[in-house]
């Protein structure tokens, strides 16, 4: 494997050979890491890699466990999340429903002359709802 590093500015490049070893060494740990190869090799570069304070392999693990949690957790929430949204729309057909009976009482009572109540904290529940 061939590197070759360039400055941000001017002109000098430095062209390095790279034993097969270890540019597979890199490709296993972008593999592994799901990063790129060039992001491994500036990692080494700069030093900026740190040892992990316990084993990666038990972290690994705690990771998957956490998973297969979620997972679980997702598979009971996710009824819940569609009764919640089967209960939201029967909200707001009940909402309109709501708005066209006040509607239709408040014509009536014009038409008996009687005096119209605006309930504008009612009108402010269909509101809510109708969102």
């Amino acid at each position: 494997m061939k590197l070759i590093i360039r400055p941000e500015k001017g002109f000098g490049k430095i062209e390095v050979e790279l034993p097969d070893e270890l540019a597979e060494k890199i490709k296993k740990l972008s593999e592994r890491y799901r990063v790129s190869e060039r992001k491994v090799l500036e990692i080494i570069l700069f030093r900026s890699f740190k040892e992990p304070e316990t084993d990666v392999e038990t972290l690994e693990n705690e990771v998957r466990e956490l998973e297969k949690k979620v997972a679980k957790l997702e598979k009971e929430w996710a009824p819940l999340r569609y009764k919640a949204y089967g209960i939201s729309e029967d909200n707001k057909i009940l909402a309109i429903e709501l708005s066209g009976l006040l509607a239709e009482n408040s014509q009536l009572k014009r038409f008996l002359r009687k005096k119209i109540e605006r309930n504008l904290e009612l009108r402010k529940l269909i509101q809510y709802y109708l969102r």
